[in-house]
């Protein structure tokens, strides 16, 4: 394909986007009106399924499929990081050395680290009653294990952070996610749809599938994190290039 042909497949797929905005954009309801026909309909779905945060609703049952590609993207983006940043045959690793911590840091680290973890969790198991969620607690369980990075040195975080685990969790949360997904086609319904009981409103079982989503993103988004992390750190203080 000559570059004068891909300009006009560009400029041709631009204006058709264009032209899809500008028409979203004039069925729009008033600015400023009494009339709010999406959040009214997401409101009504949500308290339908007994998910009492409408956000995680909206996320893992109204428009699951787009979570689904959200939590692909962060998969996709471990998974490139993993085959880019891997050891070539003309690099060693070497230990990174230890560096001294202030006693006042090591002593925030280590007791602030339980606390961030239990309150990750916290995040992911009522994603469906309170603001936050799977990706949320992901993020924030991953971030709990790298206060032990602040706290002692790179080698104590290495002990408690096996990779292939976090690896293998990374693949296993978005699996999961997905196979939810085909267990509604299974039962009879459609892909993503609630096929297990709703529960009693406001309560740790309530939301039918909305839990469940959120645990899968929970271990995805932590797992995916800690692999980043983990491979951006070896570039960083592990990897050498031998001479």
């Amino acid at each position: 394909m000559s570059r004068r042909l891909r300009m006009w497949v560009l400029a041709l797929g631009t204006a058709g986007v264009a032209v899809l905005l500008v028409v979203a954009y004039l069925e729009l309801p008033g600015f400023g009106g009494d009339s709010h026909p999406y959040g009214d309909r997401a409101v009504s779905a949500a308290l339908a399924h007994r998910t009492a945060n409408v956000i995680s609703s909206v996320n893992f049952d109204q428009r699951g499929f787009d979570t689904l590609g959200e939590e692909s993207i962060l998969f996709a983006a471990v998974l490139g990081t993993v085959v880019l940043l891997r050891q070539t045959r003309d690099e060693r690793q070497v230990e990174p050395a230890p560096a001294p911590v202030a006693a006042f840091v090591r002593r925030y680290a280590v007791h602030a680290l339980p606390v961030t973890l239990l309150v990750g969790l916290y995040v992911v198991a009522h994603g469906q009653l309170s603001p936050g969620g799977g990706f949320q607690g992901g993020v924030v369980v991953a971030t709990a294990l790298h206060l032990l990075y602040i706290a002692v040195d790179y080698r104590a975080l290495e002990r408690v952070r096996p990779l292939w685990l976090f690896t293998l969790g990374d693949a296993v949360g978005e699996a999961s996610y997905a196979l939810l997904g085909i267990a509604g086609l299974l039962w009879g319904t459609a892909f993503l749809a609630d096929f297990v009981p709703l529960g009693t409103f406001n309560t740790l079982s309530s939301g039918g599938t909305v839990p469940l989503l959120n645990a899968a993103i929970g271990i995805e988004v932590a797992c995916a994190v800690v692999v980043l992390l983990a491979r951006f750190l070896d570039q960083a203080v592990e990897i050498e290039k031998a001479r």
